[in-house]
C-alpha cells in the first residue's frame, strides 16, 4: 500500500477510514491487523481483500495495481490469490462441510469430481477426515472454523485473510485453530489475521497497530517469522 486513502461520506461529513497508509507485506509473511473500534481495520482488510478499493493511492498485490481494477477484475484476482476466513464461519447450513468447501471451486468452473477430490484433500489438511459428511449443525464451533479454514485453502490461494477467526471460539479452542494458522504459514501461506485479542495476534510475526486510519505502530515479534 502506497498513500492509501479511503474517505466515506455520511450526509455532511467525511470519514477517513484510512488516512494515508504506506504498509508493505512480504510473501510469506504472518501479519496481525489490530486497533480500537474505528481504527480503520475491517476497511484494510477490505482493501487487502480486494472486496474494495482506496479512494486514492495504491494498492499493489504481487506486482499488479489492483486500485484502479473493476469489479469484475477485483472478483478474479479474489477467487485466485486470496482465501478469507470470517468469525461466523459463513457456511451453508444445507450443504455437508465438504459440499461448502468444495463451493469456490464451483464458482471458478472445476468440474465436479476435481471439485470434490480437492475439498477431500484440503479437509484431510484441516483434520477433518471423518467429519466431510457432516453439516454444519452437526459441527462444533472449531470444527467449523476449520471448515472455513479448509473453504479458504483449496483455491491455493497465496494469501489467507482472517477476520476475527477466533472471535466466537473459546480459548482452547482458539488456540487450536491459530495452531492451524501456523502451520498453513508454515507451508509457505501469506497470512494476514485482523483481531482485536493480543495474544491472539502474538501467534504472528508481526503486529501492524492502527489507530484513526494511520498506522500508529508496526512491531516485528520475531525477525525469522
Amino acid at each position: 500500500m502506497e498513500g492509501v486513502r479511503k474517505l466515506y461520506r455520511t450526509g455532511d461529513n467525511v470519514v477517513r477510514a484510512l488516512d494515508g497508509v504506506d504498509l508493505r507485506i512480504r510473501k510469506g509473511a504472518y501479519v496481525a491487523i489490530m486497533g480500537p473500534s474505528g481504527s480503520g481495520k475491517s476497511t484494510m482488510m477490505n482493501l487487502l481483500g480486494c472486496l474494495d478499493v482506496p479512494t486514492s493511492g495504491r494498492y499493489l498485490l504481487n506486482g499488479c495495481d489492483v486500485s484502479r481494477m473493476d469489479d469484475d477484475q477485483l472478483s478474479e484476482i479474489r477467487n485466485r490469490e486470496i482465501g478469507f476466513v470470517f468469525q461466523s464461519f459463513n457456511l451453508l447450513p444445507r450443504m455437508t462441510a465438504l459440499e461448502n468447501v468444495a463451493l469456490p471451486l464451483l464458482y471458478a468452473g472445476v468440474g465436479k469430481e476435481e471439485r470434490l477430490r480437492r475439498a477431500a484433500e484440503s479437509l484431510r489438511q484441516v483434520g477433518l477426515a471423518q467429519r466431510m459428511e457432516h453439516r454444519p449443525d452437526a459441527l462444533s464451533g472449531g470444527q467449523r472454523q476449520r471448515v472455513a479454514i479448509a473453504r479458504a485453502l483449496v483455491t491455493h490461494p497465496s494469501i489467507i485473510l482472517a477476520d476475527e477467526p477466533t472471535g466466537n471460539l473459546d480459548t482452547a479452542t482458539s488456540e487450536e485453530v491459530m495452531k492451524l494458522f501456523a502451520a498453513i504459514h508454515r507451508k509457505g501461506n501469506t497470512v494476514i489475521l485482523v483481531t482485536h485479542e493480543e495474544d491472539i495476534a502474538r501467534h504472528a510475526g508481526r503486529i501492524v497497530y492502527l489507530r484513526d486510519g494511520k498506522i500508529e505502530r508496526d512491531e516485528n515479534l520475531h525477525e525469522n517469522r
